[in-house]
């Protein structure tokens, strides 16, 4: 079973914005194209931290082995979330 750690809405313009939650944390964030990807290894998506503007993480487009579903997969970084 997962736990759902976001909610989140698209936008028209491709981006994702809503709320990250934990016990400890609960932090306003978009999930914005990546306008300057310059490489296949590049993240699709960048995670910015809504109020301060800070980047907080990295999204990659992946499709799914066995049910060929696409997904993205994330990973968040700050000082005050650690690592997840």
């Amino acid at each position: 079973m997962a736990t759902t750690i976001a909610t989140l809405t698209q936008k028209t313009d491709g981006s994702l914005e809503g709320f990250f939650a934990t016990i400890r944390v609960n932090a306003p964030i978009a999930i914005v194209p990546n306008a300057s990807k310059s490489s296949e290894e590049a993240p699709d998506y960048r995670i910015i931290h809504r109020k301060t503007g800070f980047e907080i993480g990295a999204g990659w487009n992946r499709i799914a082995r066995v049910t060929g579903e696409e997904y993205l997969s994330v990973k968040l970084e700050a000082p005050e979330i650690g690592v997840i």
